[in-house]
């Protein structure tokens, strides 16, 4: 064989191959090719995009949680006041109460002092009509002893 021959089958064959590949081979290994830079830049975009997005839901969380805490805050400020306008409510409320039965203790004070007072003068009455009725009977000269009796009387 010859060489010459052999060489220009071969570049013939390798012609065919080339144009081969170009024609039926290449187109679609540059699709995929293209297909698969379209899809790494759509996930790079897509990840970009969810970056941004991620850091928008951040500030908005943060945000929210702040006025969150600004809520909770002022709900808890308002609570210790409701509860402090409690206590004192509560604190005027006994004190009231507490001068309202130091008051109905003194009237009944008053009251059992005025009835013990009765009582007393009953009693001491009870022992000066004794007390003179014992006198009497061994005294009893009506006319001499007419005028304390009359005294005594009065004066209870």
């Amino acid at each position: 064989m010859n060489i010459n021959a052999t060489l220009l089958a071969q570049v013939l064959v390798f012609a065919a191959l080339v144009w081969f590949t170009m024609k039926f081979i290449w187109p679609q290994v540059i699709d995929a090719i293209d297909k698969r830079n379209k899809e790494i830049a759509d996930g790079l975009e897509a990840a970009e995009r969810g970056r941004s997005e991620l850091a928008a839901s951040q500030d908005r969380i943060e945000k929210l949680v702040g006025e969150a805490r600004g809520q909770a805050s002022e709900i808890i400020d308002q609570a210790n006041g409701r509860a402090a306008r409690i206590v004192e409510e509560a604190r005027e409320e006994g004190e009231r109460e507490r001068q309202r039965l130091v008051a109905a203790a003194h009237s009944e004070i008053e009251r059992e002092t005025s009835q013990a007072r009765d009582e007393l003068r009953g009693q001491v009455a009870a022992l000066a009509i004794a007390g003179a009725e014992k006198i009497l009977l061994r005294e009893i000269d009506a006319s001499a002893h007419g005028e304390m009796l009359k005294r005594f009387s009065a004066r209870i």
